[in-house]
């Protein structure tokens, strides 16, 4: 019996891409800014409700992110409720450095950041605001140490709090029409 590697490389998602289900867990937003071709795209925090669909999917499931962490947290809760899964090494930033082709829907208007560039963008900005008010009171120093601590709760735990927040902001979700018919597609793929 042979067991399968919890990732792939690009190059070998590449050679299977046709016998996967890929799923992307990043934000909408991310999604649209380049996918790989025929991913679908449910975020981290939709996926227990997702379940039923990802158990019902047609061939060996993909997970993806921009560079594997979440895909490897999405894993993790696939694991618990005894659906199989592999991440992609290196997301699909790793996918791209390999000069292999991204998506974007049709009609995307414009792209939104990655998450990683969300979270430096506004913990750069909440450290800033700290500094330049606690010139007007000391007390305003405590939001740049505040970020300061969390960033090292984050690395320590390969976790991110103000990410989870980020992702609950309305460009970063996806319509419930949309993840409605994303379950649709991946349930009847499978007849």
């Amino acid at each position: 019996m042979t067991s399968t590697p919890p990732s792939l490389t690009p190059d070998h998602a590449l050679a299977r891409l046709a016998e996967l289900t890929v799923v992307d867990v990043r934000t909408p937003g991310e999604y649209a800014s380049g996918h790989i071709p025929g991913a679908h795209n449910i975020p981290l925090d939709a996926l227990r409700r997702a379940l039923p669909a990802l158990r019902a999917a047609d061939g060996e499931l993909l997970l993806v992110c921009a560079s594997g962490a979440r895909a490897e947290n999405a894993r993790a809760v696939l694991a618990e409720h005894g659906i199989a899964a592999v991440t992609l090494t290196g997301g699909t930033n790793g996918w791209a450095g390999r000069g292999h082709e991204l998506r974007r829907p049709q009609g995307a208007s414009r792209a939104t950041w990655a998450m990683e560039r969300q979270v430096r963008f506004t913990a750069g900005t909440a450290v800033l605001a700290g500094l330049a008010l606690g010139q007007l009171h000391p007390a305003w120093l405590l939001l740049s140490a505040g970020v300061a601590g969390g960033l090292v709760f984050s690395a320590l735990t390969d976790t991110c709090g103000m990410a989870a927040v980020l992702a609950r902001l309305p460009h970063n979700r996806p319509r419930p029409a949309d993840l409605d018919a994303t379950l649709a597609k991946i349930g009847s793929a499978r007849g």
